[in-house]
């Protein structure tokens, strides 16, 4: 009986949260934010919340991927309450330092939701891009960043080094570290991720198996987990909100830290070409000399 109580109270706590309720302060709208590699059950992990806070029958109403194979390029929103929006942002690849600045120019809210995102080539491209954003600039949403990870994917020392990074930039540009989603739990085959997580600087880890077009019955457990994370993303709001944030002083912080990341990547993208040249010249030079005494020696002992 207590679960089906938490159950309940956890879906009336989401469905009557009003973000005005907390603070008269200019927030009206709660960005829940997915981010993640592609192919981790972000798009999933939508569909699950919706089906979980209605009382519909199961409807895929996110894609997980194209007829092409490809997963999500488009920052999609996807309404859970008046005030609560999910959004399935472009995912990343390989977890890569020249994606970083791309993802976090989604999560600042200067890549407009609704449309394809097509990653920059450089950083004048993507300054270019976040300068637009500033016709119309968004006030008003406050983000929570949620880092989905598939429990069946293994993660290397290399990747949870790349995830630290990322979750202490999203801390950074948001003020809230993110919550860490692992999907598909009872296929978990690495017994040590949450622990690794937790050296990523992770506060929050939870798991969850997603409902899916074939396993859709629900169960209060299942209900349970799926709720919890849009529960924690609340409170992480109400939290913040309460130390008497300002929504205009925090999309200024958060385009501050993007110009300076992307600024200090170029810099450093640019001193690794140049020490490249140095390396390519020296190897050239090295060659020019090799053949060169090669060519003497044959002249001076050509029966050899």
């Amino acid at each position: 009986m207590s679960t089906v109580m938490d159950v309940q109270e956890r879906r009336k706590y989401i469905q009557q949260f009003k973000v005005n309720s907390v603070a008269e302060n200019g927030y009206k709208r709660i960005l829940i934010q997915l981010f993640g590699l592609m192919g981790h059950g972000k798009s999933s992990l939508i569909n699950s919340c919706i089906y979980t806070l209605g009382d519909k029958e199961y409807e895929m109403k996110v894609e997980a991927s194209g007829s092409d194979g490809s997963h999500t390029t488009e920052r999609i929103t996807y309404q859970l309450t008046e005030c609560i929006t999910m959004v399935d942002n472009r995912g990343f690849q390989y977890m890569a330092d020249n994606e970083f600045g791309q993802v976090y120019a989604q999560l600042g809210n200067f890549f407009p939701l609704n449309q394809k995102v097509e990653w920059k080539k450089d950083f004048v491209e993507l300054m270019s891009k976040v300068e637009d954003s500033d016709a119309t600039p968004n006030y008003s949403d406050f983000i929570v960043p949620i880092f989905v990870h598939s429990a069946k994917s293994v993660m290397s020392d290399t990747e949870i080094s790349s995830v630290k990074t990322f979750f202490s930039g999203c801390k950074n540009m948001t003020g809230v570290y993110p919550i860490v989603v692992l999907t598909h739990r009872l296929s978990k085959t690495d017994s040590n991720l949450e622990g690794k997580f937790r050296r990523t600087g992770a506060e929050q880890i939870l798991e969850v198996e997603n409902y899916t077009g074939r396993d859709n019955i629900k169960t209060r457990g299942r209900c349970s987990d799926l709720l919890a994370v849009i529960e924690n993303a609340l409170r992480d709001v109400k939290f913040r909100i309460e130390q008497n944030w300002n929504p205009v002083t925090e999309r200024i912080k958060r385009k501050k830290f993007l110009l300076k990341f992307m600024h200090d990547f170029a810099i450093a993208e640019k001193e690794k070409e140049a020490v490249k040249k140095v390396q390519e010249a020296r190897r050239n030079e090295y060659n020019r000399l090799k053949e060169k005494a090669s060519n003497m020696w044959f002249a001076r002992f050509p029966e050899f």
